[in-house]
């Protein structure tokens, strides 16, 4: 089983080409109201899905609170590519680049253009 996230945004295409530059992803997708963003190797990383289109009733209304209890988390082993994309880039940088405590991997946190919490993580596996 795999899941897709999707995340409402205001403009589908600023938000795909702002991930494609941060993550070095691809659009498999494109349009204004959706988008599929992924990996060079196929692998989905980030559905983007324009605010109150198709219906979705999670979706409908871009006046509710974005990302509340959501945190998008990303491991990678680019991490220091993309920091320094994120400092080129001034994008706002929620938590400098450090090493997490429980993983003892490099991190940091940047909001994205429609104020989601995004952390990238040195790559690693979850209970191996």
């Amino acid at each position: 089983m795999k899941v897709d996230p999707i995340i409402a945004v205001n403009d589908v295409q600023a938000s795909s080409a702002w991930y494609q530059a941060l993550l070095s992803c691809v659009s498999i997708h494109g349009g204004s109201e959706f988008d599929v963003l992924a990996t060079s190797e196929g692998e989905i990383l980030l559905c983007l899905h324009k605010w109150g289109e198709h219906d979705h009733p999670t979706l409908a209304e871009a006046g509710n609170p974005h990302g509340n209890g959501l945190i998008l988390y990303f491991r990678t082993n680019e991490i220091d590519d993309i920091w320094a994309q994120v400092k080129t880039r001034s994008l706002t940088i929620e938590k400098e680049m450090d090493l997490n405590p429980n993983s003892g991997k490099k991190e940091f946190s940047v909001r994205d253009l429609d104020g989601y919490y995004i952390t990238i993580s040195e790559y690693h596996e979850f209970g191996r």
